[in-house]
């Protein structure tokens, strides 16, 4: 009855910090808990760390409470819950979590590099010129172990190894921090990878983002270093007799030099496959022509536990061609827009020089499209062969493309030498979408594929030319993001970087980490920094936590703090307006405002939900005032950005025909607004009920839309509406605001007012044009929720699954009436609470409407 226990919404976490994590569990068998009854202890099946006793309580996501726990703690812990009916379930299965290094003095281990990579002065141009560092060291296991753990960081990209195999599948370790205050180290189970003897840890290094030197044959969005490649391991081990052992970084360790002979975030990587050294990292290896490690001076206080799911390879496109350009260049496709790494499998002589250069368009001779505006240039990858069969793809960056260029490949090679590796953070993927209408389908696989693309250590906003964080995705588009992959760890992980960008004075930046500081407007911009605020109160919303709200209120509440003091009578006027709007007559103001407002409004929500009443009072007040502001500042503003933001702050317009003028021009498909504003459309005609409307804009093919995107081949959401008839990116998600709609609009896959976590899920989908049926679901807290439904000419069906713990009001469309569908059936369980709505517990129920 009890199943699928996380910590801190992960699967038996290693190396977490937090001392008192969220615990949560899910339900079978059962529509409700009543009770639940939590134990950890220090084996599976004890209670010897905590135990709750017996609580009344439907909660299904409880604090740790138990004994303090310190450095390498492994609590098991278990649950049980007792139902309506008063019966107590079984003791769960056990879960488990392990803290990591928590304090400083845990660590011993010292940060290396190789000599030819530091200087003493700092000078970022040290190791310029040089091959990318192989770190090896090596030990001795006095006799049989029972568990070992590496902890292992570097700093910009490493590849951890012990005894030549990988410690781990994740890649383009460590994620985006500010280098300078946090680095993220990690940690592995490396047991089954030791044995009695010889062993060996290795470590390739290579710049990553932290160390961007300019390089005048490569593109570079910006230059700058915070951290040459180095890095820090320390392998703890606990033997079969009782006894432990501890192998760390240090002056005993060796260095050489690699065969990536150079590595560019932005630009390429280079790499002589004739350099390679087999065996480099496993024991025994003659290395006396190595050179003695560097030891570098930096200490450990920077160093913090990983809490999110990594980068992970999570699918693999053979290339569906091998295209020839009109100059006889190969040119291979992998059928779509992806972000990763092109893999090659050869089978050459050694010594033939490649040079792949990525892209997401061809140009009319069929070579690969690089300009600034699009990807960035030059942007190419070298792989000099060594003799026989061999495979290789970059290990320190990664790049976006479909097509792939090769120069250099002899002519006999075929598609089968390319595959692409995408990769992405490994969040699960919890959403499915389906309709009766193709256009829709392929523009819910084009969103997606956009933000998986895009779906790194932080949120970017493209995979080549950008690599940056920038926030106003991350917030506007978080149901995008939510329905479709669990990024409740995710979310939390990425505000820690938005939090530590944040400057003295309450600023949050447009971009976090922040690795360059922009001017204006690209650097303060209520809709781009108040993420600091917005997706605090989002986690809390969609998994009704509210660990994020605690952590960073005293940063959402400096940040409102720091618009207030910009504003001039409560109107703001820095930022980047509407982004990207077709119409240039929006004033930036009016969506600097609106952002203000929403910054101010979701403060005072967040402080009645952790109970600071007198905050509560102040920011509600202050949201008021800001809304009157806006009021007098833009009456009379009659763009279409003016109408959707004086609705969605609930105004009352001074157009009485507002609504109606919008409504007809999206059906027209005169679509005026950019990327800010653009959710709150969907917003504002959802609740109002308008689907006709954006149900005619979703299935238009005409400029703009998204299906004039999919007709002429987008295969990945763009960064233009012109799609792939324009030269901007091919692999943004920013204005992929529709996608929240298919679910919450069409699916009507929502949740009750008041409602957080979806413990009350509100289902009322709307049945607009001749939509014939949907299928939706996403995994809540509780569980999958799932909406299907399908209609003919004489009957509608609605199928609706409601998670054990939750429950549904179901709403059946308003449009019903008006083809004449008016005879109700519904469950014998369901309470009708009106005319075409009811409530439902949990559990699998079929509502129908006929003539």
């Amino acid at each position: 009855m009890v199943t699928n226990l996380r910590t801190c919404d992960l699967t038996d976490p290693l190396g977490i910090e937090l001392t008192r994590p969220p615990l949560s569990w899910q339900l079978t068998g059962t529509p409700a808990q009543t009770g639940y009854h939590v134990r950890a202890g220090t084996s599976p099946g004890a209670g010897d760390l905590w135990d709750s006793g017996e609580v009344d309580s439907p909660d299904q996501r409880v604090t740790y409470d138990g004994r303090a726990l310190t450095s390498r703690a492994t609590p098991h812990w278990q649950v049980r819950v007792r139902d309506a009916d008063g019966t107590w379930s079984g003791w769960s299965e056990p879960a488990r979590f392990e803290l990591g290094l928590l304090e400083e003095t845990d660590w011993s281990a010292a940060w290396i590099t190789h000599p030819d990579w530091y200087d003493e002065r700092n000078d970022p141009r040290a190791g310029e010129g040089h091959p990318l560092p192989l770190l090896a060291g090596e030990f001795t296991l006095a006799g049989p172990i029972e568990g070992a753990r590496l902890y292992v960081a570097g700093l910009g990209v490493y590849v951890a190894s012990v005894n030549g195999a990988p410690v781990t599948d994740a890649v383009l370790e460590p994620p985006y921090s500010d280098f300078t205050r946090r680095v993220v180290y990690a940690t592995h189970d490396v047991t089954a990878l030791l044995r009695e003897g010889a062993n060996a840890i290795g470590v390739a290094l290579g710049p990553g983002i932290a160390h961007v030197f300019p390089h005048q044959d490569r593109y570079m969005k910006f230059y700058g270093s915070q951290g040459a490649p180095r890095a820090i391991a320390q392998l703890e081990v606990r033997y079969a007799d009782g006894t432990s052992g501890r192998f760390t970084t240090g002056a005993d360790w060796r260095a050489t030099q690699g065969p990536a002979t150079r590595s560019h975030w932005y630009g390429g990587e280079d790499y002589d496959a004739r350099l390679e050294l087999p065996g480099w990292d496993t024991p025994g290896t003659d290395r006396s022509g190595w050179r003695p490690v560097t030891v570098r001076p930096e200490g450990t206080g920077m160093l913090r536990a990983r809490a999110c799911p990594p980068i992970r390879i999570t699918e693999e496109l053979p290339a569906t061609a091998k295209l020839v350009a009109t100059d006889g260049t190969p040119v291979f496709d992998v059928g779509a827009v992806v972000a990763g790494w092109p893999g090659l499998r050869l089978d050459l002589p050694a010594g033939r020089y490649l040079r792949l250069l990525p892209g997401d368009q061809l140009d009319a001779f069929g070579r690969v499209v690089q300009s600034k505006p699009t990807t960035g240039a030059p942007i190419f990858n070298t792989y000099i062969t060594k003799d026989g069969p061999q495979s290789w793809h970059p290990s320190f960056r990664y790049d976006g493309f479909r097509y792939v260029e090769a120069q250099g490949l002899p002519e006999h090679v075929g598609a089968e030498a390319l595959t692409a590796l995408v990769l992405r953070a490994d969040n699960e993927h919890i959403g499915t979408f389906e309709t009766s209408d193709p256009l829709l389908g392929d523009i819910h696989t084009i969103i997606d594929r956009a933000v998986r693309g895009n779906m790194y250590s932080v949120l970017t906003d493209c995979p080549h030319r950008e690599k940056l964080g920038w926030l106003e995705q991350a917030h506007l588009l978080f149901d995008v993001v939510a329905y479709n992959y669990d990024v409740a760890a995710y979310c939390r992980e990425l505000l820690v970087t938005i939090a530590e960008s944040q400057t003295e004075d309450g600023l949050v930046p447009d971009i976090a980490p922040e690795y360059l500081v922009f001017d204006g407007g690209f650097r303060d911009d209520p809709n781009w920094g108040g993420a600091i605020v917005r997706m605090p109160w989002q986690l809390y919303r969609r998994y009704g936590d509210t660990t994020a709200l605690v952590t960073h209120y005293d940063a959402m509440r400096r940040y409102v703090g720091h618009l207030t003091s910009q504003a001039e009578d409560g109107v703001t006027s820095q930022g980047l307006g509407d982004w990207l709007a077709p119409d240039s007559t929006t004033p930036v103001a009016l969506p600097s405002t609106w952002g203000y407002w929403r910054a101010a409004a979701t403060m005072a929500r967040a402080a009645a939900v952790l109970g600071r009443d007198d905050d509560a009072k102040r920011y509600t007040a202050l949201s008021e005032d800001i809304v009157a502001a806006f009021a007098r500042r833009f009456a009379g503003c009659r763009t279409q950005a003016a109408r959707i933001l004086t609705l969605d702050m609930g105004l009352t317009p001074d157009e009485p025909d507002a609504l109606d003028r919008l409504s007809d021009a999206v059906r027209a498909g005169e679509i005026t607004v950019g990327e800010v504003v653009l959710p709150a459309l969907f917003r504002v005609l959802g609740r109002a009920g308008r689907h006709d409307a954006l149900w005619a804009w979703a299935t238009s093919t005409s400029h703009p839309s998204y299906g004039y995107q999919v007709r002429h081949g987008a295969t990945a959401l763009t960064e233009a509406w012109d799609g792939p008839t324009f030269g901007l990116s091919q692999n943004h998600y920013m204005l992929g605001a529709i996608d929240s709609w298919f679910y919450r609009g069409l699916g009507g896959l929502g949740q009750a007012q008041g409602s957080n976590g979806f413990r009350r899920l509100l289902v009322a989908p709307a049945a607009p044009g001749d939509l014939e049926s949907v299928r939706a679901s996403t995994k809540t807290p509780y569980g999958r929720a799932a909406v299907s439904w399908r209609r003919s000419a004489e009957e509608f069906t609605l199928e609706v699954e409601v998670p054990p713990g939750s429950t549904a009001e179901v709403r059946l469309p308003d449009s019903l009436r008006g083809d004449g569908l008016e005879r109700h059936q519904a469950p014998a369980e369901a309470v009708e609470l009106g005319a075409g709505a009811w409530g439902v517990p949990a559990g699998r129920w079929t509502f129908e409407a006929r003539r």
